[in-house]
């Protein structure tokens, strides 16, 4: 199983970059887009039966989560800007220790995107690999699980998010907000709202189911002369439903219970602040 803090960290960091809400967005947008040339006058054609009438265009989805407004512009430095904002709300020390800043909008974008999916590209993810190796051990009847010791190396990164808070991750978001929405669209979502992704990802990972035991896993058998140097990223669930799960519901399940427990309090806290102001569904 790949070693990173994956997931969470991915939506933490998410939700530490951005800046504009709906206005400052739909705001850069406009004054992004070209002037339309005027139409040049033209002789009138002679009149014609009407065509039948065509199909308007598929409107834009509508925003469902639109945020205060904090900066309509993308920042004329943007790394500048994502250092200054991530530090501000995690840290100087946090952002040295966990965060990839090359390319990070891109990086923050593509990884939320993914979560929901079967795999995630581990080389895109916005946070740096966990320490050591992912630990299992074997219980007395043969079976391999998760070993408890397995949660202590994501401790260290569940306490910073704690200590950071939801009200200052998300004020960091609010500034950075055109960075993550400019590196969205250009994923292919022309007009599609990053928050709004950012919201159902949430809703996504805090589905993630708290296993109640160890959990089982095993290596699959690899038919090649040359074996894995790093077999112990190759683990799976041994249950069907866990191993069925997303990339990112994987994530959680491998931190740990009281991790996964801590880390979507810290989630939901963080959703409640990126929907508030939205209209009663």
């Amino acid at each position: 199983m790949k070693q990173a803090y994956g997931a969470a960290g991915a939506i933490i960091l998410a939700v530490a970059v951005g800046a504009g809400g709906y206005l400052g967005w739909s705001h850069w947008r406009a004054a992004q887009a070209p002037d339309m040339p005027a139409a040049a006058s033209a002789p009138q054609p002679p009149a014609s039966p009407s065509p039948p009438p065509v199909a308007a265009p598929a409107a834009e989805p509508a925003v469902r989560y639109p945020l205060a407004a904090a900066s309509a512009a993308v920042p004329a430095d943007p790394d500048a800007a994502v250092r200054s904002a991530l530090a501000e709300a995690l840290g100087d020390a946090m952002v040295r220790r966990y965060v990839v800043l090359d390319d990070f909008a891109h990086r923050v974008a593509a990884t939320v995107d993914g979560l929901p999916a079967s795999a995630s590209a581990a080389r895109w993810w916005p946070v740096m690999r966990t320490p050591e190796r992912f630990l299992v051990e074997q219980r007395a009847d043969g079976a391999t699980v998760v070993a408890p010791a397995n949660a202590a190396r994501y401790r260290p990164f569940v306490a910073a998010v704690e200590a950071a808070g939801a009200d200052r991750i998300v004020g960091a978001y609010r500034q950075l907000y055109p960075l993550l929405q400019a590196a969205y669209e250009a994923l292919g979502y022309p007009g599609r709202y990053f928050n709004d992704r950012v919201v159902a990802v949430i809703d996504h990972l805090l589905e993630t189911p708290v296993p109640s035991g160890p959990i089982a896993v095993r290596l699959p058998e690899i038919n090649a002369a040359v074996q894995p140097t790093r077999p112990w990223v190759r683990y799976e669930f041994v249950d069907a439903s866990l191993e069925a799960r997303s990339a990112g519901q994987k994530c959680l399940l491998r931190m740990g219970p009281d991790n996964e427990r801590r880390l979507k309090a810290e989630l939901a806290a963080i959703r409640r602040l990126l929907t508030q102001g939205a209209p009663a569904r």
